[in-house]
């Protein structure tokens, strides 16, 4: 299946430009028809659709700032084992994300731990703000669910600033990976809880081109997690 993705992304780049209007049309008709992904179990994966995930990448550096980040949980805990909880915490992180107008570029969140590359806009501690703030409503909402107030649920997040464009591009692609490099699942787009799938349907062909193409096995990230779901 990996080969044949490869194969067809490399035809798509050879197609004129002329030609990538209809294709483009192609995948927006598919995608309306409610064609969804399979995992790697054989059942159908349907995407769930966030009315708060940004419209589309942007895959540039900002001039304010570009970060990666990367939090976990206290002693690596699994506080956000299972559907209902990932859940939560991505919308969380979505929905606090847009209210400091944070724009996320790449996102995956597990039941330990969670990474984003994300742009800011210059307001002074705006990333530490919008961190503690999801940090904050994600703890009481899971001690609410778990009777038990006050616990701590996160141990602390890390944070680095991104200035190259190559190691910013294949971080990205480290993020939209993730779950594979945990062992999840067999494609990124299969993992539900993560950016793969978003950006797949939003970023134009070079866009999935450039990214896809980054190697992220080298990348140096905080991640020595054994992610459950």
């Amino acid at each position: 299946m990996d080969d044949l993705r490869v194969q067809l992304i490399e035809r798509l780049c050879r197609l004129p430009e002329t030609h990538l209007a209809d294709v483009e049309v192609l995948f927006d008709s598919l995608e309306a028809d409610g064609v969804q992904k399979t995992c790697c179990a054989g059942s159908p994966l349907p995407l769930a659709r966030h009315t708060h995930w940004p419209h589309a990448p942007v895959h540039r550096l900002s001039e304010h700032g570009t970060f990666i980040v990367t939090a976990s949980t206290l002693h690596k805990n699994h506080f956000f084992r299972g559907e209902e909880r990932l859940t939560l915490l991505e919308q969380k992180l979505l929905v606090l994300a847009k209210q400091h107008e944070i724009v996320l570029e790449a996102w995956a969140v597990f039941s330990n731990h969670y990474h984003f590359v994300a742009q800011t806009t210059g307001v002074e501690n705006q990333l530490a703000n919008f961190i503690a703030q999801l940090h904050s409503a994600t703890s009481d909402e899971i001690n609410r669910l778990d009777a038990s107030p006050g616990r701590q649920v996160w141990f602390n997040y890390w944070d680095t600033q991104l200035t190259f464009e190559k190691s910013y591009l294949a971080r990205l692609n480290y993020v939209h990976q993730n779950a594979v490099k945990h062992g999840l699942v067999r494609q990124a787009n299969e993992y539900r809880w993560c950016s793969a799938a978003w950006f797949e349907r939003t970023a134009t062909l070079a866009q999935k081109a450039t990214i896809y193409s980054f190697k992220s096995d080298r990348v140096k990230v905080d991640d020595d997690y054994e992610p459950v779901v």
